[in-house]
């Protein structure tokens, strides 16, 4: 797994996936709300399927 994410998108992605978990747990919104999953652990790993799939990189070239 090569990194593919980071800076911003990386930032985003934990804070969008945490309101989701926190929304869904919370009752705020339906079950769909635990999908906040994914954007959570792409964040977390720097990894993101998609991304490597459609060739996208966001983070820094080392």
């Amino acid at each position: 797994m090569k990194t593919n994410v980071g800076g911003i998108d990386k930032v985003l992605r934990i804070i969008a996936g945490v309101i989701l978990i926190a929304l869904a747990a919370t009752g705020t919104i339906g079950l769909w709300g635990w999908i906040g999953i994914v954007p959570l652990l792409t964040g977390l790993f720097n990894f993101c399927p998609l991304y490597s799939v459609l060739g996208i990189k966001t983070c820094k070239v080392t």
